[in-house]
């Protein structure tokens, strides 16, 4: 019987022990944290948002210029797969209005509580508090545990799901990528994703507005190309962040990259600038500015307070209904990885084949966030997690098979 190692105890890499189990093969599963899967229980304690319905086409537009190489792995494991192996798991599943996918209970201890007892039905051996360290000469698995005993571990192939660096008192922090280096595995560093931006707000504005939402906005990134992204987002006293922010991410990486990003609020998307005008021309000769603006085309206060961080607010409509438009939003920088909800860098794609071995280390096989891709929340993550973990999985099966 072959034994297969799964490094870290997140969605992949559970998911690709039990793949692996069901088919017959002795799994163990290493982990650092005292408990497992630490962040997929934080994502649900504000509903667990598993998957989206979407569409194929702009499902897979979701993950930007991975999408090409994801897309098989995605058909392989997609959406409704992972609905019926939640419901397998005495947990339904729903549809919520965006078309996102909840399980019924909408939290995430009941599912992880039914999934760690299948494991343990299937033989899947978790072993926690021990940590990566890198490889031995010998190529076998180098483990610490919290009461600092060493040791090595051997197996007949390997799968590691060590997720990012976002969220590291959880469990990822991506420490794995300086032995990865050292083994000559190229990794894209790993940076801030689905996360708040920085912006140098008045003292004013940040003190009377930071929790406050911009209701229903589009936002863009000043030169790309990218789509519109539309929501809530949510001010706050060193920024922004929210849906739409987390949305347009990759262009945000882009823009920051070349030195400079404006993000650009659009905070009436469902009218066109003549629109806007249209509505703005019928000012009440003694209407101020504030009531102007919310008279005519509905912005509430902190709307208002924007467009006065732009600078001077133009008194005509035509060029007032442009600045409406496209609010210009100067960012200074993502907020830390630490405070990130994601990560993208990771293994460079070419470093893997189609069934996510490491070219350079046969029988090793990647995961999950570890791998250089990215997505917006809402559903997409944890789906492209748990796809990767099972395409994985299913790597390490045919390559045992030929081994033997």
């Amino acid at each position: 019987m072959s034994t297969v190692t799964v490094v870290g105890g997140g969605p992949a890499g559970l998911i690709a022990a039990e793949v692996l189990a069901r088919a017959g093969a002795t799994v163990t599963v290493y982990d650092r944290m005292p408990s497992v899967p630490r962040k997929f229980l934080l994502a649900g304690h504000g509903g667990l948002n598993l998957t989206h319905t979407e569409d194929r086409a702009p499902f897979l537009r979701r993950y930007g210029p991975s999408a090409e190489v994801l897309a098989p792995m995605l058909d392989a494991f997609g959406p409704a797969d992972l609905r019926a192996w939640c419901e397998g798991l005495g947990e339904p599943t729903f549809v919520g209005t965006s078309g996102r996918v909840f399980p019924q209970s909408f939290r995430a201890t009941p599912l992880v509580r039914a999934w760690l007892a299948r494991l343990g039905e299937l033989g899947v051996r978790i072993e926690r508090r021990r940590r990566w360290t890198g490889w031995a000469e010998d190529g076998g698995l180098r483990f610490a545990g919290d009461d600092g005993a060493a040791s090595t571990i051997t197996s007949d192939a390997v799968v590691f799901a060590l997720g990012g660096a976002s969220w590291p008192r959880l469990g990822a922090d991506g420490s794995w990528t300086a032995p990865f280096a050292e083994r000559g595995v190229v990794v894209a560093p790993l940076l801030p994703a689905n996360v708040g931006l920085r912006v140098a707000w008045s003292e004013a504005f940040a003190e009377r507005f930071a929790g406050t939402p911009l209701k229903n906005v589009g936002l863009t990134v000043l030169g790309a190309d990218g789509p519109t992204a539309r929501g809530d987002a949510m001010l706050t006293r060193a920024g922004i962040e929210g849906g739409p922010v987390y949305a347009i991410g990759a262009a945000i990486q882009d823009a920051l990259a070349r030195g400079r990003c404006v993000v650009e609020v659009d905070l009436r998307p469902d009218l066109s600038v003549d629109q806007l005008a249209d509505r703005l021309r019928r000012r009440r000769p003694k209407d101020s500015v504030s009531n102007w603006l919310r008279r005519s085309v509905g912005l509430d206060p902190a709307a208002i307070a924007l467009l006065r961080e732009a600078g001077a607010l133009p008194s005509e409509p035509e060029p007032m209904a442009a600045l409406i438009a496209s609010v210009p939003v100067a960012v200074d920088a993502t907020m830390p990885i630490e405070r990130a909800i994601s990560t993208a860098g990771g293994v460079s794609w070419a470093e893997v084949d189609e069934a996510l071995m490491l070219r350079r280390l046969p029988g090793t096989f990647v995961a999950g966030e570890m791998l250089d891709w990215q997505a917006p929340t809402g559903g997409y993550l944890l789906q492209a997690s748990f796809s990767t973990g099972v395409v994985a999985a299913q790597g390490v099966l045919a390559w045992l098979d030929r081994a033997r």
